[in-house]
């Protein structure tokens, strides 16, 4: 217990003695919910309809494992960024072995296409949803909106769309979760008791690389090190670190609230029925007659929302990503940036031509991201661990311990889960 408790208190300890305010707390949300659109993207909705459409309420442990895991990977991510400027691309370009560096930006890098992917169908197939327009050209138009938001606003803007975007997609399964009628003390249960039914391995696989998305952590250091809070003195720092774990804390929490209101929904409409969703047009049209139209329509429009805002946050990523391997910070204007946001969505808005399924598709590629996901970590706690790279704010030995647990669990689950698949 003592150990835990030095663990906690290592994450609140970077903090001067000011009592946090209100409106302190919510000058310093935004970078948080970039990365929570992350998080309940097109691929969570496919992957989460099919946990609670086939297991029921029993697979919600597994996002607030996630999710738990989540906050500790990207408090040390965002710390890396708030105490030496740089990104994780940045720095592992810089502090990194070659051999070791440029191996795991690749792949992280076809992550953030499988990401783009998913985000992209998504969308496409909340246009055919809403306007009946096939998913081809719904895919072209979603890419078309996504660049011009992302060519054309700066972070703050692009934070205030996602901001907003979080709020309406949170308050439309709020609206559908009382329509129906939840067994709350089967969700309660299923929530901290872990389970594992016959078949579930591979939407195991998918809820985890889902919530635990290894861009995300690409991104969240970049937006917090395009602050420069690193400039500002050590007390600043200690200071943004405190707020930073607020924003964390607070914007995990509601990606966390999201994706259970989507197992809950399933579980409860679904899976009740007995009825297995394998796309989520179906999940739309299913959900009309049993909840109402409003229910229909509300959920395509969430998932355009969904789509659209997390292809703008993955497009950030594989730009932050590309501009790091030549040691520079993203920037739209930079030719780095510009080649990774496009090599990452063009691919992937390539690839949705040639995928016979798109739920599956959806499925698939968030499986690619838990795969991924181990090699960032370890990389990730490598750097925030060297006192080379952090100097005074260097992993603790107990942070270390627990970080590496975490690595070394998410290693050992894939394994496991891949050779019982």
């Amino acid at each position: 217990m003592n150990g835990i408790r030095k663990f906690f208190h290592e994450l609140k300890s970077h903090s001067h003695k000011r009592t946090l305010g209100g409106l302190d707390f919510f000058r310093y949300i935004g970078p948080g919910l970039l990365v929570t659109v992350g998080f309940i993207d097109p691929g969570n909705w496919a992957s989460n309809f099919a946990a609670g459409s086939q297991f029921g309420y029993s697979l919600l442990w597994v996002v607030t494992l996630s999710t738990i895991i989540l906050i500790i990977l990207q408090h040390n991510v965002a710390h890396l960024g708030i105490a030496t400027g740089l990104c994780l691309s940045e720095a592992a370009t810089k502090y990194a072995p070659r051999w070791v560096s440029r191996p795991v930006l690749a792949s992280a890098v076809l992550a953030s296409i499988s990401t783009s992917l998913a985000e992209i169908l998504g969308g496409a197939i909340a246009l055919e949803m809403l306007f009946d327009i096939p998913i081809a050209w719904g895919a072209i138009l979603t890419t078309a909106t996504v660049l011009v938001m992302l060519f054309t606003n700066s972070y703050k803007r692009i934070e205030r769309a996602i901001i907003t975007f979080v709020s309406i997609i949170g308050l439309s399964f709020i609206y559908e979760l009382f329509l129906v009628d939840i067994d709350w003390a089967a969700a309660t249960r299923s929530w901290v008791v872990p389970s594992l039914p016959q078949g579930s391995a591979i939407v195991i696989m998918s809820v985890l690389g889902a919530v635990i998305m290894p861009h995300n952590l690409f991104l969240h250091s970049e937006v917090v090190q395009s602050l420069e809070y690193h400039k500002q003195g050590e007390t600043s720092i200690r200071s943004k670190l405190k707020y930073e774990l607020f924003d964390t804390l607070f914007s995990m929490i509601v990606g966390w609230a999201i994706n259970s209101a989507m197992i809950l929904l399933a579980a409860a409409t679904f899976f009740k029925s007995g009825i297995l969703v394998d796309e989520l047009q179906q999940a739309q049209k299913l959900m009309t007659p049993l909840l109402g139209n409003n229910a229909g329509n509300i959920f395509a429009a969430a998932l355009l929302l969904a789509g659209i805002s997390s292809t703008v946050t993955s497009g950030m990523a594989a730009g932050s990503i590309s501009a790091g391997i030549f040691g520079e910070s993203y920037h739209v204007k930079d030719t780095h940036s510009q080649v990774g946001i496009i090599v990452s969505i063009g691919i992937a808005l390539l690839l949705i031509f040639f995928i016979g399924d798109p739920f599956q598709g959806l499925l698939i590629s968030q499986m690619v991201l838990s795969l991924q996901l181990p090699f960032t970590v370890f990389l990730q706690v490598w750097l925030t661990s060297s006192r080379r790279v952090m100097g005074q704010y260097a992993n603790s030995q107990f942070t270390r311990v627990v970080l590496y647990s975490i690595a070394t669990i998410v290693t050992l689950l894939n394994i496991y889960l891949l050779i019982i698949q």
